[in-house]
């Protein structure tokens, strides 16, 4: 038996399959990032939850893929906690931009791009991957993604730039004061969670001005520093992964004709892509 795992720095979805593709089941945990979390953070979540896997001998290979991902070093405290819960598993870890690489490959060479907690983007032509910016996650970069409309949300409430119906639904939803805010942005080690927990509030309330401007401005801005750093950028499909990308997608598919790009497809979750491309690609013949 063969797992598949995709995972943010919110929620991690696994997929349990046997090798001729057949799907045992789906279910999701919490996110495992190598920044904030340790590996013993990481076997304690799955021994949590270990009523969801088959006994653990018939899992032979675990193919994870996680935000965070970017060096032999975060690698291994990931691999490290896997190993501690999957003890007889042969582990592979990489970036979660290439599982977004990987679950977006329809044959041709395409730009792929997460927008989600975090954004990120990279170039593949069905055998390499070319990243040309790197992330700068969410304090100096993660144009477009959920914490960084987190941001501008509570920027606009607390500057009181935000309209009135807005500011009303606002306090309807939430109660946040100076005090909650800073604790949990300064002393949180997973602040960026958190503020991509208000993206729910904006992808809502697309429709109002306000708020679809606020949106669009964050798309352009992903666009002009991580897309059309591409050569290709005009030529090939930009593939997107991310509840960001797939609950604004209208504004999404504006923003990419008002820069001159196609839009690709766009899936909420990589997991489904990843098991057809492992099927495709990596498990043929095992």
């Amino acid at each position: 038996m063969v797992i598949i795992a995709d995972s943010g720095s919110t929620k991690c979805d696994w997929a349990l399959i046997q090798p001729d593709g057949e799907i045992i089941s789906i279910f999701s945990t919490m996110g495992f990032n190598p920044f904030f979390h340790t590996r013993e953070t990481i076997s304690a979540e799955l021994f949590k939850n270990r009523g969801h896997f088959p006994p653990l001998k018939r899992i032979e290979k675990v193919f994870f893929y996680g935000a965070g991902c970017s060096s032999p070093e975060k690698n291994k405290i990931i691999e490290q906690g896997l190993k501690l819960f999957f003890t007889s598993s042969e582990i592979h870890i990489d970036h979660d931009l290439v599982g977004a690489a990987y679950a977006t490959y329809s044959g041709e060479p395409g730009i792929a791009c997460i927008l989600g907690t975090g954004s990120n983007s990279c170039y593949f032509d069905g055998e390499s991957i070319r990243e040309e910016v790197p992330s700068l996650a969410f304090i100096l970069g993660d144009e477009g993604s959920g914490s960084y409309f987190g941001k501008a949300l509570l920027r606009a409430y607390f500057y009181r730039t935000l309209p009135d119906v807005l500011k009303t639904e606002f306090e309807k939803e939430f109660s946040v004061d100076k005090d909650t805010l800073f604790s949990e942005v300064y002393n949180n080690p997973k602040a960026n969670v958190y503020l991509a927990s208000y993206m729910r509030f904006v992808s809502e309330h697309q429709q109002h001005g306000f708020i679809k401007e606020l949106i669009m401005k964050g798309l352009k801005e992903f666009l002009n520093i991580h897309v059309s750093c591409f050569k290709e950028s005009s030529e090939v499909p930009i593939n997107f992964v991310g509840s960001v990308a797939y609950f604004n997608q209208e504004i999404l598919e504006v923003a990419l004709k008002d820069e001159g790009m196609k839009l690709g497809v766009i899936e909420k979750k990589p997991i489904q892509g990843l098991i057809q491309y492992h099927m495709d690609h990596v498990l043929q013949g095992y």
